[in-house]
């Protein structure tokens, strides 16, 4: 294997985690919470932290 083989395994492990990062948000956008916005900008700024994004998963998974 040379070094341009593994570009692609790159770029599709790294489409992979901002996929997952973005969880939160996509939950909330595809139900329709009325704090979308507000998981949006939580998930954006402290999902790096495993509690901003167990948060903002919360939140999105919260009762309308």
């Amino acid at each position: 294997m040379g070094s341009s083989d593994a570009i692609p395994f790159g770029a599709l492990g790294l489409l992979i985690i901002v996929l997952a990062y973005f969880i939160p948000t996509a939950v909330a956008f595809g139900r329709g919470v009325p704090n979308k916005g507000s998981v949006l900008v939580v998930n954006l700024f402290l999902g790096w932290s495993v509690v901003g994004w167990v948060i903002a998963l919360a939140m999105a998974a919260r009762s309308r």
